[in-house]
């Protein structure tokens, strides 16, 4: 599963058609350490939030998942979750739904970059990923979007008007076991809902609705030499 998660953030944490630039190490091929605190993204509650780790003067570093109650720490890859500026609302009682969305930098090309969320259905063990956004600046586009997460479903919200606030909503059903992306049909009565509404109310336990800035003001000390 941990190559799974690894190929997930390659293809959908980036997911460009031209890759992020990014500066190039000496040895591409060991990620550095750098001596930096984790920084917490996003906190659901007291036991479980997004940790970013070993992160460089960009912020560019390692995304987890965390679950301190059940001692989960899942890796969910390097780089393009912090740049996502839209509102995350996760409001499931159970504690088995999470979604984390991404907003991958860099130059996107022609074709623009497509933007995913990253979603588990087993308390943060495992995470799958969909794409939610096609953009030529995904970081600037998730402004516009609200993703909300309850104990049946994830909404994505996009304002559609920046005079009158009007909004798209669209409702995915999170079932234990289904892919989306896969050959599975969702079971049952469950569908897909294009034109849905956003249950009111809804709010993360721990209030907060957007991720906290990386501080890139204090970069790492030992920042590794570049090819020239």
């Amino acid at each position: 599963m941990m190559q799974y998660i690894i190929m997930l953030a390659t293809m959908l944490l980036v997911g460009c058609a031209t890759a992020p630039t990014f500066p190039t190490y000496v040895d591409s091929t060991i990620v550095p350490h750098y001596d930096v605190p984790p920084h917490t993204l996003y906190r659901i509650d007291d036991n479980r939030y997004l940790s970013l780790e070993n992160y460089n003067q960009y912020c560019f570093g390692d995304n987890y998942y965390i679950d301190k109650r059940q001692n989960i720490k899942t890796d969910l890859g390097r780089g393009g979750i912090v740049n996502y500026s839209g509102r995350l609302i996760i409001d499931d009682p159970t504690g088995m739904n999470v979604v984390i969305p991404t907003a991958p930098g860099g130059a996107c090309g022609d074709r623009n970059c497509n933007a995913a969320l990253l979603y588990s259905t087993d308390g943060g063990k495992t995470f799958h990923g969909t794409v939610y956004m096609n953009s030529h600046n995904p970081p600037k586009a998730s402004e516009d979007y609200t993703i909300a997460v309850t104990k049946d479903a994830f909404y994505v919200a996009k304002k559609i008007s920046a005079t009158n606030g009007s909004i798209v909503v669209a409702r995915y059903p999170l079932v234990p076991g289904f892919v989306y992306g896969s050959s599975q049909k969702l079971p049952g009565e469950n569908h897909i809902e294009f034109d849905a509404k956003m249950p009111a109310n809804l709010r993360t336990p721990s209030g907060q609705e957007n991720f906290s800035s990386c501080d890139a003001t204090t970069p790492p000390t030992n920042i590794p030499n570049l090819v020239k």
